[in-house]
């Protein structure tokens, strides 16, 4: 009988999700909606989000299932997750969804998990993709992963930062 994995509490600071994650491990971003999950994936330097896949939601065993085994697939030490703030920066409905959902995925795996401002982050996808002159069919099929690549390239900016910061500081004769 396998022990269940030690819930990590979900972050929100970068600065703490930095130290928890492997040399060389990849991030999943993930873009909870109501129907739908897009998720994007790091290169394992954590420099490049790339769209990954969109999962079309059944229930959440099958979800979560589909999202841990493409975490194994790949060798992802870590997701990033889109909290879908309101304009004001409070919290709707869609955050306590998104809570729920981390708080049960806590529940199957340990990876750590860094909550993402994903304000606008459809809408400049949706934009690009309309510059882009996509058909409407095709800005559907892209958008999902498309955001999640958007807010996982985010991350991923903030924690080169947060790296080369440390560097900096590490330097000898360094200011």
């Amino acid at each position: 009988m396998t022990t269940p994995p030690s819930p990590a509490a979900p972050l929100s600071n970068p600065d703490d999700f930095a130290p928890r994650l492997a040399p060389g491990a990849r991030l999943i971003g993930i873009d909870l909606g109501t129907r739908t999950i897009g998720l994007a994936l790091s290169d394992v330097e954590r420099r490049i989000a790339t769209p990954l896949e969109t999962i079309k939601r059944v229930k959440f065993t099958a979800d979560a299932a589909r999202l841990l085994a493409l975490a194994e697939t790949h060798r992802v030490g870590g997701f990033v997750i889109g909290l879908p703030l309101n304009m004001d920066g409070s919290q709707g409905p869609r955050v306590q969804s998104t809570k729920a959902f981390v708080r049960n995925l806590s529940t199957l795996d340990s990876r750590p998990v860094l909550y993402w401002d994903e304000r606008l982050s459809t809408v400049a996808v949706t934009r690009t993709l309309l510059e882009a002159d996509a058909s409407r069919a095709r800005r559907a099929q892209l958008v999902d992963k498309m955001a999640a690549a958007y807010l996982l390239q985010g991350a991923l900016d903030r924690l080169q930062a947060i790296a080369a910061a440390t560097r900096d500081d590490e330097e000898p004769g360094g200011f």
